[in-house]
C-alpha cells in the first residue's frame, strides 16, 4: 500500500506536480466526503482489473470521486470519473 502511494506522488515528478497532485486528492476527499486511503484502494484495484486486458500509463493516471446531477435530474449523485490513458491493448490475457 505504501509503495502505491509512493507511486503516485512519485519520486521523479518536479515538486510542482506533486504538490498539484496532493491538492487534487485533498479536493477530491472533500468533495466526496471519503478518505485519501480509500480513494487509494480504489484507484489500486481498477488498475489491477484494467491491467489484465490493456497497457496503461499509471503515471498520467487520473481518477477523481465527484459529485454531479443524477440522471434524472432529481438530486446530486456520486460519480467517479477516471482518465486512463492507454499504451496498447493485450491480445493475450492472464
Amino acid at each position: 500500500m505504501l509503495q502505491s502511494i509512493m507511486n503516485f506522488f512519485g519520486k521523479t515528478k518536479p515538486s510542482k506536480e506533486v504538490a498539484k497532485d496532493r491538492l487534487k486528492l485533498v479536493l477530491i476527499h472533500d468533495r466526496a466526503n471519503v478518505s485519501p486511503q480509500f480513494l487509494e484502494m480504489i484507484k489500486s484495484e481498477i488498475i489491477k482489473v484494467i491491467t489484465n486486458y490493456i497497457e496503461i500509463d499509471e503515471s498520467e493516471l487520473e481518477i477523481q470521486l465527484t459529485r454531479t446531477q443524477s440522471e434524472d435530474g432529481q438530486g446530486i449523485v456520486p460519480a467517479l470519473i477516471a482518465n486512463i490513458p492507454i499504451k496498447n491493448v493485450k491480445t493475450k490475457t492472464k
